[in-house]
């Protein structure tokens, strides 16, 4: 028996059998049996279940008159909103697959997610409609857009009736203004207000668990992001087992507000809490009082984060004004709580903070901390149906209790393997004990109780606040300045943030003495994700290089955390 097992939930089983059914049935379950339940709330305006199933149709006809078929990629590209929960649906519905995109991201990083899936039809919001609408124009003909769908968030609710209490008075302008529908080469804009309308007649839903669901990209130490290809099986167990794991019924109430395009929001939280008939309470963005309001208001039970969040809430000089009683459930990933914090949890409202590790490649969780016995810090033991081991990076061999070592995980939710990268495939994946176990490029060891703990990383990525970083990603980008003739993005420490980015930069000789870090630095947030965009830049004359030429970032990293 593995060690972990003595910590286990005692109510739970240790592997589970999810439905062998598509994922849109899940949504159509909970309508039937709770037609008239809340389903969703944002920004005042309610959804009961039934009118949820019911828009999700709507737009699948309106998107399978756009000629959405089974197994067609389309892109979502949207912060969360009742619009993102109600197209994923949608695209479910057509056996179509989901392919969720940053929605920081700008047209040279949003070319790849209209390239490489093959995509021709999207949807979002018309705030970010135009830099989608120009990443595809940018494209020659045949590889474009046919058509983009475009929501307006006024399409949702009732701007008049919204009090400040509902909207922070700083996202008024953003959420209230009506944008112009940008114009589509070769293509068709069509507006969310029409799409709504339609009713058609869709075809029988036929997806089974090996059949493609949905296709979130990750980067990594080399080139352009790769797309996950997770089924409606790898989905549905995480989402089936996300709520038994935090004690989950049709009476939860949810908030998210961690993004529903990532793997965590949109498995953990999104599916989970469908899956249950509970009730999901969206926050499009990350606002402490609004979140104070909203758990008081809604007497939240369930809240998935990342550390960050928690502790800017606790900060806030209103905290005493939030009834927070109703939290059972809170934890989250992506960074470390710090230790205090957690502590502060546990004493002023009796929460603990429970800690979990997962990748897009294990569709969320793969190693969770058990509710009733949770270690700080720690990654935890392995999720439900998960083999985890650690063994030596080159040689694979499993390393006894205590040695470091590299992560490795098996189990029913890990994804199937890269989009069109049979490479990186057969790379990230090997067999071991008659298993197939996934390689997650993270180092660890094992306690004497069978909890994980994170001791480095073997990929080179930085981690800002939960969201990861790539460096080679935003090197790539960086070139496309004229000014730049070799640039190295490291870590560097930051209090708030955990770790945040830094350019090391090497100016050609025609732009030296008139290109300011500054300058750079603006660029930068005008052509990539903000997340992505470096706090920090310095000017070099040269980068370290190895004999081969290869730019040695490990030296700069190093030098870096010295100066910590």
């Amino acid at each position: 028996m593995p060690v972990h097992h003595a910590v286990w939930p005692k109510r739970l089983p240790h592997t589970l059998v999810a439905p062998q059914t598509s994922l849109w049935l899940n949504l159509q379950i909970s309508a039937i049996r709770y037609p008239d339940k809340l389903a969703l709330v944002f920004m005042g305006k309610t959804w009961t279940y039934q009118q949820l199933l019911k828009s999700a149709e709507h737009i699948a006809s309106a998107l399978q008159r756009m000629g959405v078929q089974k197994g067609d990629r389309v892109v979502l590209n949207m912060q969360n909103c009742p619009q993102l929960v109600i197209t994923h649906f949608a695209i479910l519905r057509l056996d179509a697959v989901v392919v969720p995109v940053n929605p920081m991201n700008r047209m040279e990083e949003l070319k790849h997610y209209i390239l490489d899936p093959d995509t021709k039809v999207a949807v979002t919001t018309a705030d970010l409609a135009n830099e989608l609408a120009a990443a595809s124009n940018a494209l020659e003909a045949g590889q474009r857009l046919q058509h983009l769908l475009v929501t307006q968030f006024t399409d949702v609710f009732d701007a008049e009736a919204l009090g400040p209490e509902e909207m922070p008075e700083a996202w008024r302008s953003w959420l209230l203004t009506e944008h112009t529908l940008p114009k589509l080469e070769d293509g068709s804009v069509h507006a969310w207000s029409d799409a709504i309308q339609t009713v058609g007649a869709l075809p029988e839903v036929t997806a089974t668990p090996s059949d493609l669901a949905v296709l979130p990209y990750t980067s990594g130490t080399t080139g352009l992001p790769k797309g996950c290809m997770h089924t409606h099986g790898t989905v549905m167990h995480n989402a089936m087992s996300s709520g038994l794991w935090s004690n989950g019924t049709a009476e939860n109430r949810c908030l998210c507000v961690v993004p529903m395009f990532h793997i965590t929001g949109m498995v953990s939280v999104m599916h989970a809490t469908l899956f249950l008939g509970a009730t999901l309470v969206l926050m499009p963005r990350w606002d402490r009082d609004l979140a104070g309001r909203l758990i008081s208001k809604w007497k939240i039970s369930h809240w998935t984060n990342i550390p960050t969040m928690v502790i800017d809430l606790l900060g806030s000089p209103n905290l005493d004004q939030y009834d927070l009683s109703s939290l059972q459930n809170i934890g989250g990933g992506g960074a470390a709580m710090p230790e205090a914090v957690a502590q502060r949890l546990l004493e002023k409202f009796n929460l603990k903070y429970i800690e979990g590790y997962g990748l897009t490649e294990t569709a969320a969780p793969s190693h969770t901390n058990p509710p009733d016995a949770s270690k700080q810090q720690c990654l935890g033991i392995p999720f439900m149906s998960v083999d985890a081991r650690v063994v030596n990076p080159e040689t694979l061999q499993e390393l006894p209790q205590g040695e470091s070592g590299e992560i490795v995980i098996s189990g029913p939710q890990v994804f199937k393997g890269y989009w069109k990268r049979p490479d990186a495939t057969n790379s990230a994946f090997f067999e071991h004990d008659g298993k197939l176990f996934f390689r997650s490029g993270d180092m660890g060891r094992i306690d004497e109780e069978g909890y994980f703990f994170m001791t480095d990383r073997l990929k080179r990525m930085i981690n800002a606040s939960g969201f990861k970083v790539w460096p080679a990603e935003v090197e790539a980008l960086m070139f496309k300045h004229p000014a730049i003739q070799e640039a190295c993005i490291i870590s560097t420490k930051d209090n708030y943030r955990g770790e945040s980015v830094k350019a090391v930069v090497v100016l050609r000789a025609s732009h030296q003495g008139k290109v300011s870090e500054q300058d750079i630095l603006d660029w930068c947030r005008q052509t990539m994700a903000v997340y992505k965009v470096p706090r920090v830049l310095e000017f070099v004359d040269a980068l370290p290089k190895s004999g081969s030429g290869k730019v040695m970032w490990r030296a700069l990293q190093e030098a870096e955390m010295a100066k910590a």
